[in-house]
């Protein structure tokens, strides 16, 4: 398998490949299109004063064509007997057709630099051949010459040649180690980030990653901790409530088999009987109660395909959940006052949402102590429906309320067991209430007592 050090170095490589290429292409065609013509109108206008000395100082051809070639210059000479003279570096090759030399010895100019073929993969100003040239006819005295000549790329480029080549050669040097080292300083992150994943798929949650880091890396490694974070705050609280779990199952069972062993004995009597009946019928309720609490939890876990959505009546839902509570409200005396609208309507499940008022209003009632009173209200907001249920009681101290909804919490005033609680209502009424989409908040004080507020949206 590829390493990604791998994939980076080839991706890097290609590209420096592809852009060089492309780049000499486009500064190619901007020779051929542009340079070319301006170095033939150059070398024209070079031979053009050439020429002009010449015919002033024939005497001096020899000499001044010497001096021009020293200069930068390839020259070449023909005469009407058919002789050749050479100034300057040699040509690689001497392929100017004997048609082009007549024509120029006739008075014509030659544009062999301008018309000279044009290919996209060479640059043709290093083409060192005598058809690569201008040409100009020149007059000495009497006699006439056909005059071609170019730069002479090697005098100009000799030592541009040496320095070019060393540039080359260092910046190769030095350049892929740098780039080696550049490339494992990006893949190091992500090599790490891979065995943080090992990590955590054995368990390990202590993380240490790159996050001070401003790129898109140090961004991928800080979501990559809370992920971290996330997922052992996940794990924690699914051992918590596999302990809650068995702890909450394991408690009734040996009360009920203790009490169903009881049971057994030949010399109790019909109250005790009674009694140790009314205690196992108890227990089986709490677990009654928890199994079906687990079943719902695990049905809302799952998503929320189960949740039907559609407007309804609220005020005979929550008179319903009241209904429910009648002989507990009966016994300890507690006074009710209920402002909802009667045409007030809101969006939602109405069975989910059922079971978040009767939670609500289970705990009011469970926890106030005798003679105390309970406040349910509901209004409309511009974007949703606004359920307030206030009571009268001792509060909920402080230190408790982050706990509140946690599965299996229950605070001092719930501890005794026989009151069936299992610690799973409010987690319940809190899962439902966010896939409605919306929040449920709690303020509570030990002086006035505590108020629920649940925001449901349309």
């Amino acid at each position: 398998m590829r390493s990604i050090y791998f994939r980076v170095v080839i991706i890097t490589v290609y590209t420096i490949t592809i852009s060089s290429s492309v780049g000499f292409y486009i500064a190619n065609a901007y020779y051929h299109g542009v340079l070319k013509p301006y170095n033939d109108a150059k070398l024209f206008k070079a031979a053009d004063m050439i020429r002009n000395f010449i015919g002033k100082n024939p005497d001096m051809m020899g000499d001044y064509l010497h001096h021009t070639a020293a200069l930068g210059y390839q020259l070449y000479v023909h005469d009407e007997q058919g002789n050749d003279y050479f100034y300057g570096g040699s040509f690689h090759k001497l392929d100017l057709p004997s048609s082009v030399r007549e024509s120029v010895l006739a008075g014509n100019e030659y544009h062999g630099i301008a018309e000279y073929p044009n290919n996209p993969l060479i640059i043709n100003y290093f083409d060192n051949l005598l058809s690569n040239t201008v040409g100009i006819h020149v007059s000495a005295g009497s006699e006439r010459f056909a005059m071609f000549l170019r730069h002479d790329t090697r005098v100009q480029f000799d030592e541009l040649e040496t320095f070019f080549g060393l540039m080359f050669v260092f910046t190769a040097l030095f350049s892929i180690p740098c780039f080696l080292i550049s490339t494992r300083y990006l893949v190091q992150p992500i090599t790490r980030l891979t065995e943080a994943t090992k990590r955590i798929a054995q368990g390990d949650f202590n993380l240490r990653l790159p996050t001070s880091r401003k790129d898109e890396i140090g961004q991928l490694a800080k979501h990559f901790e809370k992920m971290a974070f996330q997922l052992e705050h996940s794990d924690r609280l699914k051992k918590e409530f596999v302990a809650n779990v068995s702890h909450e199952i394991h408690s009734p069972l040996t009360s009920i088999q203790g009490f169903a062993d009881s049971l057994l004995r030949d010399d109790l009597d019909r109250e005790q009987i009674q009694h140790y009946a009314t205690i196992i019928g108890q227990e089986t309720r709490q677990l009654a109660t928890l199994s079906k609490q687990l079943l719902l939890l695990s049905t809302l876990d799952n998503g929320k395909e189960a949740i039907e959505k559609k407007p309804y009546l609220l005020q005979p839902q929550v008179r319903q959940a009241l209904q429910l509570l009648e002989w507990q409200l009966a016994e300890k005396e507690i006074a009710v006052r209920m402002r909802i609208p009667a045409r007030l309507h809101i969006l939602g499940d109405e069975v989910l949402l059922m079971q978040v008022w009767s939670n609500l209003l289970s705990n009011a009632v469970k926890y106030i102590p005798k003679e105390r009173s309970i406040d349910i209200e509901a209004f409309r907001e511009e974007d949703g429906c606004v359920f307030v249920i206030s009571d009268t009681g001792d509060g909920i101290p402080e230190e408790q309320l982050p706990f509140l909804f946690d599965r299996f919490y229950k605070g001092d005033m719930a501890r005794q067991r026989g009151d069936g609680s299992v610690g799973l209502g409010l987690s319940i009424v809190q899962k439902i209430v966010h896939f409605h989409g919306g929040i449920i908040e709690v303020d509570s004080n030990e002086d006035s007592g505590t108020v629920f507020r649940v925001r449901i949206p349309d």
